[in-house]
């Protein structure tokens, strides 16, 4: 495998390495040094340069979704046909200590994971999450909700929709 194949390969294993790049945003040199390659680490850093260039970049156009919250959900770990949501194997049910927050419309694949990540940035455990088809579901403690939903809303207002790669 050539020294651009490793480096293209490398950085599809780090999510974050790949969306910087995409972006426009990485620092080569520090990425090179960061990336476990047996190489040059100019060669590497020029690898990563031209690999960002043939990447499409992001579109300027956000995504349009409308996000909602429930209060006062349970989790059941059973299917039940009465839940309000099935996640699974896990459902969510009226009457608990959680919270549901929903959003629908134009959400692209990789919301969920952001969005994921900025609640574990903010300290804030999920009790259950789901995305599929443009729609994307979290359950999280009462106390956490209004936290969660401004976060939802940011993630999913700043998302941009994104070319193929």
């Amino acid at each position: 495998m050539s020294l651009a194949e490793q480096t293209r390969s490398a950085v599809r294993e780090q999510p974050f390495l790949f969306d910087a790049l995409r972006a426009g945003v990485l620092n080569y040199t520090a990425a090179a040094r960061f990336l476990e390659i047996d190489g040059d680490e100019d060669a590497i850093a020029t690898a990563l340069r031209r690999f960002g260039e043939e990447l499409e970049s992001y579109d300027e156009e956000s995504v349009h979704a409308t996000v909602t919250m429930q209060r006062r959900v349970g989790i059941t770990e059973a299917p039940n046909p009465d839940a309000l949501l099935q996640l699974g194997d896990v459902g969510v049910e009226p009457d608990g200590p959680h919270t549901a927050i929903s959003a629908s419309g134009d959400v692209p694949p990789g919301a969920l994971g952001c969005i994921c990540q900025r609640l574990r940035a903010a300290g804030i455990e999920l009790a259950a999450a789901a995305g599929v088809g443009g729609e994307l579901s979290l359950v999280v403690d009462n106390d956490d909700a209004v936290d969660t939903l401004r976060i939802v809303e940011d993630a999913v207002g700043s998302l941009p929709v994104q070319n193929g790669d």
